[in-house]
C-alpha cells in the first residue's frame, strides 16, 4: 500500500528542517569540538558516510552518532507532544546511514524514516510518556533506539523476524536521563546520538544473523514494563497504517524546550501589541503543565539564573525575558545571557502550574502568559504553539528557517542547493550524493568554485 502523499510532504518537511539543525551546530554547537575530538580518537573519522556540514568522511556508526547527536545540540529539532520527545533526531541520522551503507534510494530512505517516526512515538505513547518522565528517563534516547532501529532495518529490508531481532537488540541499548537538567550537561544530545547509533548498530547485526531478545518492547522484562508503571503495550498498534503519528509531529521556531514556546509565542504578542520597553514591565506568570514545570520551571532559583545555553534553553524565565526586551527568540538570543537588561528581566518573571493548561496536556504543549505593565494587567493563552500539527509552518517559513541556520556555514547559494535537494529526496537515486552535497569543501568542488 503506497504512502499517503501528504505523509511523503511531511516528512521531507522533517528531513529539511533537521539537516538545517545538523548543519549549524557541526559550526556553532558548544559541545561539537569536544564531539568531534572523541569520535576521531574512537577512530569514527576512518568511512566513507557524511555528516551534514562536515567536509570529512566517517563509519556508518560515527556519522549516526555524530548526526544524531548534532541534530539535537540546538535542541531547535522537531516535537511529537503526546510522546514528550524529539522523533526525528535519532530516526533520521540512523535511516541516512543505513541508506549510504546499503546505496539505498532517496525514496527507500524516506519510507524508513517515516516507519522509525512511527515506532518512535507509537512506543512512547505505550509507555505513557508522562510515566517515563516521572521516572527520569529521556524518551527522546530510549524510545529513539527502537524507532532508529526500526528504520535502518526497513532500508536494509530485513524479515519481520530480523527486525524483531533488531528491536531486542535496541532494548539493550535503550537508555537517557533527565539528570542533564542538573548542571547543564551534554549528555542529552549525545544519548540521541547514542540512540541513533544504538538503532543502527541493532539493526546492522540483525541483519547478519545475530540474534535479539524477543518481545522486546511487550515482555515481562521487556522495554515498556521496566521503564514505566503502568504500560499499555496496545496502544502502540491503535489505527496503525491509518493515522500517522508522523503527521503529529512539529517543528520549532524556537531552539529552546518545546514547553516554552507557548509562553514565547504569547510573549512575543503581548510585545508587539503593547509596544512594551522592558523597563515598563512588572511582573510575568507563565503558567504551564505539570511536565512544563519540570523542564522550564523547577527549581526556580535555577530557572531563574540560567547559567549556559543548555540552562537557557531550558529556562522559561530567560526565553519569555528575551522574547519580551528583544522580540525575537532564536539561536543568536543565548549571546544574551549575561545581558544587563535581561538579566534585569529574569527576576520578573515566574512559571508556574496552571490547572487549565495541565487539561490541555498531553494533547497540546499550551501555555498562558500573566504580563502586569503600566499598571495594567494582560492575559494571553496559547493553546496551539507556532509549528505544532494544526499550526504547523509553510514551506517559505521552513526554508526561512533552514537557510538561517545553514547561510552562515554553507554560503546561501549552496544553501538553497541544499535545501532543493533534501525537499526532492525522494526522487535521489542514491542518498549518498545527497550528504556529500551538504559537506562545504566538497560542495564548493561540485560548484566548480
Amino acid at each position: 500500500m503506497p504512502l499517503p502523499a501528504e505523509v511523503v510532504e511531511r516528512a521531507r518537511y522533517l528531513v529539511l528542517d533537521l539537516v538545517g539543525n545538523i548543519v549549524r551546530a557541526r559550526h556553532d554547537a558548544e559541545s561539537t569540538p569536544a564531539l568531534l575530538a572523541a569520535a576521531r580518537a574512537l577512530g569514527f573519522a576512518a568511512g566513507n558516510s557524511g555528516v551534514f556540514g562536515d567536509p570529512a568522511r566517517y563509519t556508518p556508526a560515527g556519522a549516526a552518532f555524530l548526526n544524531g547527536t548534532l541534530a539535537h545540540s540546538l535542541d531547535f529539532d522537531d516535537t511529537h507532544a503526546a510522546g514528550s520527545l524529539h522523533p526525528g533526531a535519532p530516526v533520521i541520522p540512523a535511516a541516512l546511514a543505513a541508506g549510504e551503507m546499503a546505496g539505498a534510494s532517496g525514496a527507500d530512505v524516506l519510507a524508513a524514516i517515516i516507519a522509525g517516526y512511527e515506532v518512535t512515538c507509537r512506543v512512547a505513547l505505550a509507555l505513557p510518556a508522562g510515566e517515563h518522565y516521572n521516572r527520569g528517563f529521556h524518551p527522546t534516547a530510549t524510545c529513539g533506539a527502537f524507532g532508529a532501529a526500526a528504520a535502518a532495518g526497513r532500508v536494509f529490508g530485513l524479515s519481520g523476524d530480523q527486525i524483531a531481532s533488531a528491536l531486542g537488540i535496541a532494548l539493550s541499548q535503550s537508555a537517557g536521563s533527565l539528570q542533564f537538567l542538573a548542571n547543564g550537561a551534554w549528555t542529552k544530545r549525545f544519548q540521541v546520538g547514542w540512540a541513533a547509533m544504538a538503532g543502527l548498530t541493532a539493526a546492522t547485526l540483525a541483519r547478519e544473523g545475530f540474534k535479539g531478545a524477543a518481545d522486546a518492547l511487550e515482555g515481562k522484562h521487556g522495554f515498556m514494563r521496566a521503564y514505566a508503571p503502568n504500560p499499555t503495550p496496545e496502544r502502540a498498534l491503535q489505527d496503525l497504517g491509518t493515522v500517522f503519528e508522523l503527521m503529529k509531529t512539529a517543528v520549532k521556531p524556537y531552539p529552546s524546550c518545546r514547553y516554552g514556546h507557548a509562553g514565547i509565542d504569547a510573549a512575543l504578542m503581548l510585545r508587539s501589541e503593547l509596544e512594551l520597553k522592558p523597563e515598563e514591565i512588572e511582573s510575568v506568570t507563565y503558567g504551564v503543565s505539570h511536565a512544563g514545570m519540570l523542564l522550564v520551571g523547577l527549581p526556580p532559583e535555577k530557572k531563574g539564573n540560567p547559567q549556559n545555553v543548555v540552562d537557557g534553553q531550558f529556562s522559561g524565565p530567560f526565553v519569555l525575558s528575551a522574547a519580551l526586551v528583544t522580540g525575537a527568540m532564536g539561536w543568536d538570543s543565548y549571546k544574551l545571557l549575561n545581558d544587563n537588561v535581561i538579566r534585569a528581566m529574569l527576576p520578573k518573571v515566574h512559571c508556574e502550574h496552571d490547572d487549565a493548561i495541565e487539561a490541555e496536556f498531553p494533547r497540546n504543549m499550551s501555555g498562558k502568559v500573566t504580563l502586569v505593565a503600566r499598571g495594567q494587567t494582560h492575559v494571553r493563552t496559547v493553546v496551539v504553539p507556532k509549528g505544532e500539527p494544526d499550526n504547523f509552518l509553510s514551506e517559505a517559513e521552513l526554508r526561512a528557517k533552514f537557510a538561517g541556520l545553514t547561510d552562515a556555514v554553507l554560503g546561501a547559494e549552496r544553501a538553497a542547493k541544499l535545501a532543493d535537494a533534501v525537499l526532492a529526496i525522494d526522487s535521489t537515486q542514491d542518498v549518498a550524493a545527497l550528504m556529500r552535497l551538504a559537506a562545504p569543501l566538497m560542495a564548493a568542488r561540485l560548484a566548480g568554485e
